[in-house]
């Protein structure tokens, strides 16, 4: 016997509501406690599911934690791009794309390098990894786009210059010597850097 369309949808839907209350219910615990001090457990209690139910969705704890921060990263980077359209000077235009993505990485510190070094030395096949991978990825070409106004850095210095911004923007963030470092240290920091790099 065949399911009809009404009763995939419906499967789906359920599948899709599950997994939003589990989202929420990490983001909420993740943010209030820190990744580390957080159980599985407590994420299924609190989205009203089995353990074995998160695991359908997500291997690890880390994994779950790329699954909820893609989610604010993916609109930092919005956010940062927005602001970058209205800002004449490269530098500025530049740091407005960082600053919004330091901002997300600091709302909870502990948080934000987990969610590195997962992105970092995560399975790139395993979908919420390839998904934080893109997010870099869509961070170097703004960065890059910016970097190409006035036609003063071509296409492909602009793409290797905005990769190398944003490993200065991912080590500073994930250094443990700046781990007690607020965001207006961080954007100092890598202002420092970035600014030597662009051209005069």
């Amino acid at each position: 016997m065949s399911l009809g369309p009404q009763q995939v949808g419906r499967r789906e839907r359920n599948k899709q509501q599950k997994l939003d209350r589990i989202t929420a219910a990490a983001s909420e615990l993740f943010a209030e406690h820190g990744v580390d001090e957080v159980t599985t457990q407590q994420i299924a209690e609190k989205a009203d599911v089995g353990t074995g139910t998160v695991f359908l969705y997500v291997k690890t704890k880390g994994e779950l934690l790329l699954l909820v921060q893609n989610v604010h990263y993916r609109k930092a980077l919005e956010r940062g791009r927005v602001d970058a359209e209205n800002i004449s000077d490269v530098l500025e235009a530049v740091m407005a794309i960082i600053g919004s993505i330091v901002r997300c990485n600091r709302t909870q510190i502990d948080n934000g390098r987990t969610y590195l070094r997962e992105m970092v030395f995560g399975n790139p096949d395993e979908p919420h990894h390839a998904e934080a991978l893109n997010i870099v990825g869509q961070t170097e070409k703004a960065i890059a786009g910016v970097l190409r106004r006035g036609g003063r850095v071509g296409e492909a210095d602009a793409a290797t210059l905005a990769h190398v911004v944003s490993a200065i923007m991912f080590l500073s963030m994930a250094a443990t010597i700046n781990m007690a470092h607020g965001v207006d240290e961080i954007e100092a920091d890598i202002r420092g850097q970035v600014s030597v790099l662009l051209p005069h």
